[in-house]
């Protein structure tokens, strides 16, 4: 049976990460439900999802999350209670290179799982209702026409392919759309940049699939990069997380958190090994940021966007700078 487990969103960190929270909104307690079961047919597993939401509040957005490699629906408790917490039902569904799956090199599914981690966001779009119902007091209160797709690292470029980003695949050479007219906004975190001469050997040998096409990706999204997120898997340093920005017509704004490692100062979990840079006040930043984008971008509110814009535009805040290519965001 899945476990209902009430939570309350973290204390405050020591300081507000952004100046100003005009129209943020108060955060609430959350219920999380783990694990709700979705069937798969053909996937050799069924799909294991948790879903957090707030315990008050109607019409719900909903941000359907995608991990990072190896982790699974226990992570990222600090975006996805954060979020949860302010006003959003959050699904964060576990993909087959989870660590608790323990899908070998060797299995047959391995070479595709970057396209079945996409059928298991779809998976989760096609059944929301049962996932509502599965969350005491949750049915009912979702928003389907107001649904983002999120993701860190690997899981950006999942989300991305909901957002339009085209992957080419290595097997068949086919770069097929798998953009959900369900999503209407998206967050891309720490997401690998262009394939091709800015792979490494290494990255090009064994993840073919880190070829994406920007250029297709039209769907209004917020970008996270940290300038010292140093990946291995390409020759070019950190500016490479900052390709799904420059190289997309929908990527809306770009966040740089200085002094960021691949874990964004802690989004994986608290004291999880994954985290390499803890910083709580950089972690503070990238949740306000992120929360503020999602309530403008998906239409709940935009007066925290337009706080958010004003304080980190100027490029003078310690933690982090904002570039956009919107002229202007109204409050709402």
């Amino acid at each position: 049976m899945p476990s209902s487990t009430p939570s309350y969103s973290p204390q405050p960190a020591p300081y507000s990460a952004v100046d100003g929270s005009a129209g943020a909104p108060a955060p609430v307690p959350v219920v999380s439900v783990k694990p709700v079961v979705i069937p798969a047919p053909g996937r050799g597993e069924d799909l294991r999802v948790r879903v957090s939401a707030p315990v008050t509040g109607d019409a719900l957005p909903v941000v359907l999350f995608s991990h990072g490699f190896g982790s699974s629906l226990e992570g990222y408790g600090p975006l996805a209670d954060h979020w949860a917490a302010r006003g959003f039902a959050v699904v964060q569904p576990t993909h087959l290179d989870s660590r608790t799956v323990g899908l070998s090199p060797g299995d047959p599914r391995a070479p595709r799982v970057w396209r079945l981690r996409v059928e298991d966001m779809e998976r989760v779009l096609d059944h929301l209702d049962v996932l509502a119902a599965a969350v005491p007091g949750l049915a009912g209160r979702l928003d389907p026409g107001r649904i983002a797709a999120a993701g860190h690292s690997f899981g950006g470029q999942t989300a991305g392919a909901l957002l339009g980003l085209r992957v080419r695949d290595p097997s068949t050479g086919e770069a097929a759309d798998l953009s959900d007219p369900r999503v209407t906004a998206g967050v891309l975190l720490a997401t690998a940049g262009r394939g091709g001469t800015d792979l490494t050997p290494y990255a090009a040998e064994h993840f073919p699939f880190m070829n994406p096409d920007f250029g297709t990706l039209t769907t209004p999204a917020l970008v996270v990069a940290g300038d010292r997120d140093d990946s291995p898997l390409t020759v070019r340093g950190p500016d490479w997380m900052a390709d799904p920005y420059h190289l997309s017509p929908g990527a809306r704004a770009l966040l740089t958190l200085h002094g960021a490692e691949h874990s964004l100062g802690g989004i994986p979990g608290h004291e999880a090994r994954e985290t390499t840079d803890e910083h709580p006040a950089r972690l503070a930043l990238l949740q306000q940021v992120t929360t503020a984008w999602l309530h403008h971008a998906l239409g709940t509110g935009g007066a925290a966007w337009t706080a958010v814009r004003q304080t980190l535009g100027t490029g003078t805040h310690p933690l982090g700078r904002l570039e956009t290519k919107e002229p202007e965001v109204q409050a709402s």
